[in-house]
């Protein structure tokens, strides 16, 4: 592959690039200035230098054009003036994400960054295991947004080489107003949520956030109601800083996606184009609803509770020299009862010939615990003309999930088009007959150094880490490796900044190879980044272009090597594209601008299933200047997502190809501030334009959310 000569080009040179991603400093969305991202300076301590999570500007302010990685920040004012509501919609304006591809989602929040899924963290910690045992993360708790795109093993070990999000917590400190906020929109939404911050003593600040929501879902049926209170204790005597973070989440909902059959939905839609058409069976141009629920009323649920502790620590020994660390446990519980029409097999109708559908009933009784802990150093000095940023950490983390379950496929019949509901069998509210539980345990250790090196107007920088990862579950597995990151920067005094990096992932895979009889490989993930960032120095205006060029390895068996044993690990997924972020001031006017084009080929040289390959989205908001209009700002946003494509081989009908259109979306805003008091009104999915997110070749389509409009009163004090 290319990206190693590009490596060896960039070590022959001595270049190196910091893993670390960063937050950004959010804006008071009280100000009445135009609530727009930070562009100037990175001030807390998620940084490019590798500090822990840190609640107010530390003492390193590092400029956002430091990284030679792509790097977006959503912060909490740009994702509320937005109008969003979930992670998912904070991430639609970001360049190489694709989020809310399922829809509007109740169970888990789905992301991919450059094609492929995204790990999620929360203050620098992993907070998502597998698929349905955690509680999802509430926007109103969050500072902000992060998104480190491609590979990330050196900063937070194993993961895939699409990329990281992670989410800050609001913190107690200095510096933050109280506030109450009611919400008030369609769905029956009713939300009333607080953050109140109060200094104790000189060193000592106390701050505790809430939310409590009673909410429908456009989808019949479902509710996201959530009651969450996250209180922290911060002693801050300006050389050693300790918060204590506590959060308490209890989530009750039922699951959003109804898996609408193919036969009834993109068969009849002119949105989605369905090669081969006789996969469509009986179809008979009646049309499922959007909204039309399949579940079971009294029986589907999916509630989800959660506790998490987590400690930050940061010591400043003296201006050359300081350690930082983070410990997080946490311990959850989802429990998921559902039911939904049956999966047949790729390209089989799961509608009959009789107009009737077979359900699936399914419960599952899941938990998941965290023991997590990451302790680092950092070191500042100078050899001759070369001075250094050296961080020298060690993490570690133990997670278990368990599962207990009832799956019965085929269980009963229903009418996809008016369906009616007649119970569920007894058995599946005894708990007596879940299967007995079956728990799975992952151990982490990791050591990592990074060294960031300046010299003139030059940065190069080196990170390297050691990964051992043990998973005990029906038997045991242990897999290591070590993982690159290099880079340079060169910073022109005009504001632009010229990049290239190299980074790697891994990601282990459980189980034995079929062909050799060993223990399977991890996937490996790396990545050759090129761009240019632009600042102009003391402008308003931020440009940044990226090229990407990544693999992963040590896929499963593709297609051309069919009838070896199938976990034969010679497949190699590529990903290529370029990404362009810009944001700007003009007169009243904010402007932001995302573009990214990827191109997509699995390990049997087809597209990845979902992913767009073309993206765009703008948001510009205007605050009028007039005296008497000044406390109003007035918000328009546009959302264009590409063509989706799913694959797959059905046993009738060979190759099946499912391509949902592209489709745009706009969102907007009206809203009125005082010195104490903000009104917003947000619509998103303002024409109510009726889309997919995405159709499946397995046979089945996810819509996407109608018109959404929220009115919102904050009082500020």
């Amino acid at each position: 592959m290319k990206s190693r000569l590009v490596l060896s080009l960039l070590l022959a040179l001595g270049l190196s690039v910091g893993p670390w991603t960063f937050a950004l400093d959010a804006e008071d969305d009280s100000s009445t200035e135009e609530p727009v991202r930070p562009l100037e300076q990175i001030e807390d301590e998620v940084d490019v230098i590798g500090d822990l999570p840190r609640p107010e500007p530390s003492v390193a302010v590092t400029p956002i054009l430091t990284t030679t990685r792509s790097v977006s920040v959503e912060t909490s004012a740009a994702f509320l003036e937005r109008g969003a509501l979930t992670l998912g919609d904070v991430l639609e304006y970001t360049a190489g994400v694709d989020a809310n591809t399922f829809g509007p989602a109740t169970r888990v929040d789905s992301a991919s960054i450059r094609g492929v899924a995204a790990a999620e963290y929360r203050d620098g910690q992993q907070i998502r295991f597998g698929f349905y045992n955690n509680t999802r993360t509430d926007i109103y708790m969050l500072e902000q947004v992060e998104i480190l795109k491609g590979p990330a093993s050196v900063r937070y070990g194993k993961g895939s080489p699409g990329g990281v999000l992670n989410m800050v917590s609001k913190v107690a400190g200095a510096g933050t107003q109280n506030e109450l906020v009611l919400d008030v929109g369609t769905q029956s939404r009713g939300q009333f949520a607080g953050d109140f911050n109060h200094q104790l003593s000189d060193n000592l600040y106390f701050r505790a956030v809430g939310v409590y929501r009673d909410a429908d879902h456009f989808v019949d049926e479902v509710t996201d109601d959530a009651a969450i209170f996250m209180p922290s204790l911060t002693y801050d005597n300006g050389r050693s800083r300790v918060t204590l973070l506590y959060e308490y989440q209890d989530r009750e909902s039922d699951t959003s996606s109804q898996f609408l059959p193919l036969t009834g939905t993109a068969c009849v839609d002119g949105s989605v184009t369905v090669d081969p058409i006789a996969i469509c069976g009986n179809a008979d141009g009646r049309r499922i609803e959007n909204e039309t629920y399949h579940g079971e009323p009294g029986f589907n649920l999916f509630d989800t509770q959660s506790n998490n502790l987590t400690l930050f620590g940061n010591h400043q020994f003296n201006e050359n020299a300081s350690v930082s660390a983070v410990v997080r446990r946490q311990e959850g519980d989802a429990d998921y009862w559902a039911a939904w029409i049956d999966f047949r097999g790729t390209g089989v109708p799961r509608i009959d010939a009789n107009g009737q559908s077979t359900r699936t009933i399914y419960r599952s009784d899941a938990s998941s615990e965290q023991t997590a802990a990451d302790l680092r150093g950092r070191f500042t000095f100078e050899t001759g003309a070369f001075e250094h940023d050296l961080v020298i950490g060690a993490a570690y983390q133990e997670v278990t999930t368990d599962n207990a379950l009832i799956f019965l496929p085929f269980q009963d019949t229903i009418d996809p088009f008016n369906p009616t509901f007649d119970g569920i069998p007894d058995l599946f509210f005894d708990p007596s007959n879940l299967t007995p539980p079956n728990p799975a345990t992952t151990e982490d250790q990791g050591l990592y150094i990074s060294d960031l090196i300046s010299v003139g107007q030059w940065q190069f920088n080196v990170g390297l880490r050691y990964d051992e990862v043990e998973t005990r579950a029906a038997a045991t597995q242990t897999d290591d490796a070590t993982s690159l990151s290099v880079g340079a920067r060169y910073d022109f005094d005009n504001g632009v900044s010229p990049y290239a990096s190299y980074a790697e992932s891994f990601e282990p895979v459980i189980g034995t190879d079929g062909f050799t009889g060993n223990p399977l490989k991890p996937r490996e993930g790396e990545q050759v980044e090129v761009g240019i960032k632009y600042q102009k120095p003391g402008g308003d205006t931020y440009l940044s272009i990226a090229y990407f060029d990544a693999e992963e390895s040590n896929l499963p068996n593709p297609a051309a090597l069919i009838g070896q044993p199938n976990s034969q690990q010679e497949g190699i997924a590529t990903t290529s594209g370029f990404e362009i972020e810009l944001y700007t001031k003009v007169g009243p006017f904010g402007i932001e601008g995302n573009l990214s084009v990827i191109d997509t080929e699995d390990a049997n040289g087809i597209p990845f299933p979902s992913i767009a390959e073309e993206q765009l989205s703008t948001w510009v908001s205007y605050r009028p200047e007039a005296r008497n209009l000044d406390n109003l700002t007035f918000g328009l946003g546009a959302r264009y997502l590409g063509e989706r494509e799913s694959n797959g081989i059905s046993p009738f009908f060979g190759p099946v190809r499912i391509s949902t259109d592209a489709t745009t979306l706009f969102d907007a805003l009206v809203a009125y501030d005082t010195p104490a008091w903000r009104f917003t009104l947000n619509a998103r999915n303002l024409a109510d334009e009726e889309y997919y997110g995405t159709c499946l070749a397995r046979g089945d389509c996810f819509p996407g959310a109608g018109r959404s409009v929220v009115g919102r009163v904050a009082y500020k004090f």
